[in-house]
């Protein structure tokens, strides 16, 4: 059974920054893509940035020149470095991953539970 778990969230003022982590595990053959995403209250889910397995990289507008994603294929792990955050950066980050398993031999996207970043004005 494939999991993915965050780590890294918190309560950071205007303009600090925090990393967030995730990594994978359980039955993975291999991963495409890896990304986070974030749902802040009473919004919809949306994504914030993505990385593929060569290391090509996407941004949401609003997170552009501020956040960083990297990963470490080695270790089944996606980074999300935030810096400068904003108060409207609250919100769950969730991880997702694109995962194709020994037992399937088929990819499917998995996601984790999230993790709570807060910024306070």
């Amino acid at each position: 059974q494939v999991q993915l778990v965050e780590s890294g969230g918190g309560l950071v003022q205007a303009g600090g920054s925090l990393r967030l982590s995730c990594a994978a595990s359980g039955g993975i053959l291999s991963i495409n893509v890896m990304g986070w995403y974030r749902q802040a209250p009473g919004k919809q889910r949306e994504l914030v940035a993505a990385i593929t397995s060569g290391g090509s990289t996407n941004y949401a507008d609003s997170v552009k020149g501020r956040f960083t994603i990297s990963r470490d294929n080695a270790k089944n792990t996606v980074y999300l470095q935030m810096n400068s955050l904003k108060p409207e950066d609250t919100a769950v980050f969730y991880c997702n991953a694109g995962v194709r398993t020994i037992s399937t031999m088929k990819y499917a996207t998995y996601w984790g539970k999230g993790t709570l970043v807060t910024v306070s004005s």
